[in-house]
């Protein structure tokens, strides 16, 4: 008896090794799935500059990393309580200093940067189809009789840092206002990055702020925008269907967190175990379950830590990591065997 419907997934026609680098831009989902492949032992890069929301928001970051562009002093700003920061940042990287602030924004842009020419995946997450605009920049489009389908998508906030809600204008994104900022990214990527296999996928979170059907129209428009832009290629770029696995094949509210939005440790889980039968090979997919282990033994906390027993399971899991570096020399160890060391010694 079959009591769900499941999402067809078929096998990646390319696969990730895990010597590769990865980027991974966009919503929580990427947050999620980049947190899970960090654990695994994979060199992968997340949201350099925080959470990203909307399409527009992501195509500016992706635009400033493939340019280099560094943050000038004119882009910080002052928050109020947040500190330092900039429109296009988490708070998280708000400073008490504006000087502070420039040098921690333009080392996360040159370090994701240089990740992103290594890199041979690019997992872009949109989340939502709604953007914040700043209120000045709108008016002044007006006054110039933009097109609305032309607008610049610099014009978009990554994050409104609780300012004053008179300072956005909120807007929707079209289908057509994603692509055209997302057909030239595609094109560039593919030109100046030729081996880089870039995925799309649309974030499971639910945005209920406006209700259950705007969050629908909001994840329809993102969803046919993505369709247009792979246009039925199978190769590059392609489509990891998070948003269809959460909704059809864990169509039930244990599958969220207490918010009824996010999905739950359960359903991230699942979306985790989907992605490496996607897109891991049988010996990617074993090194990451073994680095895993070693995660979870590094993590547990023993009743006795000054027993020999415990002493002698420290030792072993030394024993693992250690073979798992000599199976491959591109997995960084140091900190798992400096882990250890300190449990031993303490």
């Amino acid at each position: 008896m079959k009591l769900y419907t499941a999402v067809d997934l078929p096998r990646s026609p390319w696969l990730i090794q895990h010597s590769d680098k990865l980027m991974l831009l966009g919503s929580c989902f990427a947050d999620n799935i980049g947190a899970r492949l960090a654990r695994a032992g994979f060199q992968a890069e997340v949201n350099p500059l925080g959470t990203l929301y909307n399409p527009a928001s992501v195509a500016e970051v992706l635009t400033r990393l493939l340019d280099g562009r560094r943050f000038e002093p004119s882009d910080i700003r002052h928050f109020g309580a947040e500190g330092w920061g900039t429109w296009m940042s988490h708070s998280l990287l708000s400073r008490p200093t504006a000087e502070e602030s420039l040098q921690i924004h333009n080392e996360r842009i040159a370090q994701a940067a240089r990740q992103l020419q290594e890199s041979r995946v690019l997992l872009i997450t949109f989340g939502t189809a709604w953007g914040y605009r700043l209120a000045q920049q709108a008016n002044a489009d007006r006054l110039r009789r933009v097109d609305s389908s032309t607008r610049s998508h610099n014009l978009f906030v990554a994050n409104c840092h609780h300012e004053p809600s008179s300072t956005f204008e909120r807007v929707r994104l079209t289908v057509d206002n994603i692509v055209g900022l997302w057909h030239p990214l595609i094109q560039r990527l593919s030109a100046e990055l030729p081996d880089l296999h870039i995925l799309f996928t649309v974030s499971p979170i639910r945005h209920l702020r406006d209700g259950a059907h705007a969050n629908q129209l909001s994840k329809a428009t993102l969803l046919l925008a993505v369709e247009e832009l792979i246009g039925g290629q199978q190769v590059n770029p392609s489509y990891f269907p998070s948003y269809e696995i959460v909704l059809d094949e864990l169509r039930d509210y244990r599958f969220y967190a207490d918010d009824m939005a996010h999905p739950s440790p359960l359903a991230i889980d699942y979306l985790w175990e989907r992605f490496a039968g996607t897109y891991f090979d049988g010996a990617t997919f074993r090194a990451a379950r073994r680095i895993e282990e070693v995660m979870q033994a590094l993590e547990h906390r023993p009743l006795h830590p000054e027993s020999d027993e415990y002493r002698r399971f420290l030792r072993q899991t030394l024993l693992k990591i250690e073979d798992i570096q000599k199976e491959n020399p591109y997995f960084e160890s140091g900190k798992l065997i400096d882990r250890c060391h300190t449990l031993l010694n303490s």
